[in-house]
């Protein structure tokens, strides 16, 4: 087991360095000037000149044959050296430290994230477990539409549905922010999960406003993996109910309730674990959407900002993140299939 897991957390290296290539190279292949979306259209030749050389973006992009710089000095290398160095470099638009606004807006996206997750996984199994136990009937007739709705339903339409709906019309949630004005000022979290924050700083009040912000972007993110979990834990379903040690079981006289949760869901928990592994990363991927609809003021919106404004630093470093995250997350699921089934061991 553990030469298992050090092989794949080995394997994670060529990945990344891979996912940072690509990305690296698709940035600078979007139109657009760094130097120009700093200093305007106004801009003269000179300025922007010497505003391109103190970024380093009057610098090849790979290698320098060139004869006036060493070959290694060009934009791709220096970005290598200060990302394995730990430092994520300095924003071109807002001049600020780069892994000090990741850290500080993480908690906003985990937070959301983890809500969204959370539904997901709740509600779409107890769905699929329904539907398994009705098959052929109206309830799972009604499971198929849903999971169709659910992934077919774009993020930012059904955000901007809801804010009208429970926000403009009923009045029942906040349209936007994580918090109100009068909760917000002055207030200094311990985590940066204000749900987690108000408890642990004994402000009830707090946390329950937290949660009324986070009930509308969390449900319109949820929404695409819940219907693939819901599917998913429903196929899971059918296909243990169907083996033989499930029927012994129900033929000994055990309740349905026993049957079910302790013989037939925990062996069909493998595929869907799996799901959920790889929905963690299409969250994070999907909240660029959700919190850019609900100006939530996370990873997403700040990597889109970036993109705006051609931040190479800020984009960078943020997609590096997600993506360092979601390889993570698919080693501790793939870790955790032998804890699920004994049956199952890493070499």
């Amino acid at each position: 087991m553990l030469r298992y897991t050090i092989r794949r957390f080995l394997g994670l290296i060529p990945v990344l360095f891979g996912i940072s290539f690509l990305i690296f190279t698709v940035l600078r292949l979007i139109p657009g000037d760094p130097a120009l979306a700093m200093l305007g259209e106004r801009a003269t030749p000179q300025q922007l000149a010497q505003i391109r050389a103190q970024l380093g973006l009057d610098k090849k992009l790979f290698f320098d044959f060139s004869g006036e710089r060493n070959v290694f000095d060009t934009q791709y290398f220096g970005f290598m050296r200060q990302l394995l160095s730990g430092d994520l470099g300095t924003s071109i638009v807002r001049r600020t430290n780069v892994s000090t606004e990741l850290s500080q807006r993480f908690p906003a996206t985990l937070e959301l994230t983890l809500a969204a997750l959370l539904i997901a996984v709740v509600v779409g199994i107890l769905i699929g477990i329904i539907a398994s136990l009705r098959r052929g009937s109206a309830i799972d007739a009604g499971s198929t539409v849903f999971a169709l709705i659910g992934v077919s339903i774009p993020i930012f339409w059904l955000g901007l549905m809801m804010q009208y709906l429970f926000a403009v019309n009923l009045g029942w949630l906040p349209v936007s922010q994580r918090l109100d004005t009068e909760f917000s000022r002055g207030f200094q979290g311990v985590t940066g999960l204000y749900v987690l924050d108000g408890l642990l700083l004994g402000r009830p009040q707090l946390s329950w406003n937290a949660i009324k912000h986070l009930i509308m972007p969390a449900i319109a993110l949820s929404t695409v993996p819940m219907a693939i979990i819901a599917r998913m834990t429903r196929s899971a379903m059918l296909e243990v109910l169907s083996q033989d040690y499930v029927r012994t079981a129900k033929a000994k006289g055990l309740r349905s309730r026993i049957v079910v949760m302790r013989h037939a869901l925990r062996n069909a928990l493998l595929p869907v674990v799996t799901i959920i592994g790889l929905q963690l990363g299409g969250l994070l991927s999907g909240a660029i959407l959700t919190e850019t609809v609900f100006s939530w003021p996370g990873i997403g919106t700040w990597i889109y900002a970036g993109v705006q404004g051609r931040d190479y630093p800020i984009v960078q470093s943020g997609i590096i993140f997600v993506a360092f995250v979601f390889v993570v997350v698919n080693l501790l699921v793939d870790l955790s299939y032998a804890f699920l089934d004994p049956r199952i061991q890493h070499r």
